[in-house]
């Protein structure tokens, strides 16, 4: 199936940023691989293949079939899969729902970066999707920002270990975007207040994020590296 387009691997592509990322590199004439927690599938926009991120071989699992699928390793790789829990205040935030937050946005995170350093062509991008909250306090919203700072810090070490190889590790750090993950559990109230974050007054979409990890995986973006890219509109 290998062709002169370059590979992307998208973890977490199913719904809400991943999804506009799927969009958005085949608009641009990637191929295109991504990942969701529920079956393989195939589709206009490339393969889907099912990853559970918090085993490490599931994760190289989805390496070895795109390269057999595309006949050719991944040019870029965009680690976006990752969960939120209700917010809540430490003083009575749960150790389980804590729990299951590193075990996604950390180790899974750990374990798609891993695995990505060792398999994305010389010469290509890595890009991790964060979010604004790591530089932006928000009560309640401190355990999944931690969860989130710790995947920035693994961003730039990364950037320093591959630049021998030219790889470029970026990350993209949201503000509020309207996917599913943004509004489960929100009131209205809630939303507006978050749209205020931004002097625009709004909340993002998710193709204004999908452009900019677009951007950091192409060659465009050939002098960014080790970066905490932030659109979201102002907030911070």
């Amino acid at each position: 199936m290998s062709t002169s387009s370059p590979v992307v691997i998208i973890f977490g592509g199913s719904r809400g940023i991943g999804a506009a990322c799927v969009k958005t590199f085949a608009d641009a004439g990637w191929q295109v691989a991504s990942t969701s927690t529920s079956k393989a599938s195939t589709g206009v926009s490339g393969k889907s293949y099912q990853a559970d991120i918090r085993d490490a071989a599931s994760v190289a699992k989805v390496f070895d079939q795109a390269q057999a699928d595309f006949g050719t390793a991944p040019q870029a790789v965009i680690a976006n899969a990752g969960i939120n829990v209700p917010a809540g205040p430490m003083a009575s935030f749960k150790p389980d729902d804590f729990r299951q937050l590193l075990d996604v946005n950390v180790v899974g995170a750990f374990n798609v970066l891993a695995e990505s350093a060792r398999r994305v062509k010389d010469g290509g991008a890595i890009v991790a999707v964060t979010t604004s909250l790591v530089r932006h306090a928000v009560p309640g919203t401190g355990p999944y920002a931690a969860t989130k700072a710790a995947v920035e810090s693994l961003v730039r070490s990364m950037a320093k270990e591959l630049s021998g190889r030219r790889v470029r590790v970026n990350a993209v750090a949201p503000g509020p975007v309207d996917t599913d993950l943004f509004n489960a559990g929100k009131t209205e109230e809630a939303k507006q207040r978050m749209a205020a974050f931004s002097p625009f007054n709004r909340i993002g979409r998710p193709d204004e994020v999908a452009e900019v990890v677009r951007f950091l995986a192409s060659e465009q973006a050939s002098w960014v590296q080790g970066q905490i890219v932030q659109p979201n509109g102002g907030m911070v």
